[in-house]
């Protein structure tokens, strides 16, 4: 049997058909980058976390004792490397310090967007900006600690610097390990940057 239906009924249903877009899936690629970045400040929390705590054991265990700093040799050298020793620690560790507050924070940050999407433009914008501020905060002090890392592990003839890694090995020793998770550190932070940025790029209209 025929079909009662009009040539324009049907060229209607079909327009309608057509112009009905598909429905979003519900894990948008939004989705995906939250929860990649909620990861990522998980891994900055426990890499500085680990910094922090490795800092905090070398120096009250392994580090130089502060009386030697007195003694004098080769033409004061030694008292120079080791005073930048502690105060290339204490520039580390207050770094780490601050970035594993940060984490803490921005973790909580990210979970509260996954579960409200409305704020997520404001808050990639916080992060894209406050992340900048900790790499520069968390980077600087890890090529500061590193430079004086090597300073006592070579040591330094134009400015009369000892080396000192040859007599406090296991000082120095824990101080690269923290100094390489600093510097690990600093990378998720590059890749949480990234992120954000993409993340914004995804938000713009087209």
């Amino acid at each position: 049997m025929a079909s009662d239906q009009k040539p324009a009924d049907l060229e209607t249903e079909t327009t309608k058909a057509v112009e009905e877009p598909p429905r979003p899936p519900k894990s948008t690629s939004l989705d995906k980058c939250v929860t990649v970045d909620v990861v990522l400040r998980v891994v900055l929390f426990a890499a500085t976390l680990t910094s922090l705590l490795v800092l905090v054991y070398q120096q009250s265990v392994k580090a130089p004792p502060r009386h030697r700093l007195s003694l004098r040799r080769r033409g004061g050298g030694q008292v120079q490397s080791l005073a930048r020793f502690h105060l290339s620690c204490r520039y580390l560790a207050a770094a780490a310090s601050v970035t594993c507050l940060y984490s803490i924070i921005t973790i909580l940050a990210s979970i509260s967007v996954l579960l409200k999407p409305a704020f997520n433009t404001s808050f990639l914008i916080f992060f894209a900006i406050w992340d900048v501020v900790i790499l520069g905060v968390m980077a600087s002090a890890t090529g500061a600690a590193g430079a004086v890392a090597y300073i006592g592990l070579k040591g330094n003839r134009h400015t009369n610097w000892a080396k000192v890694c040859n007599v406090y090995d296991k000082f120095c020793q824990h101080l690269a390990g923290s100094i390489a998770v600093a510097l690990f550190a600093s990378i998720v932070l590059v890749f949480l940057i990234v992120l954000s940025v993409l993340s914004l790029h995804k938000k713009i209209p087209k």
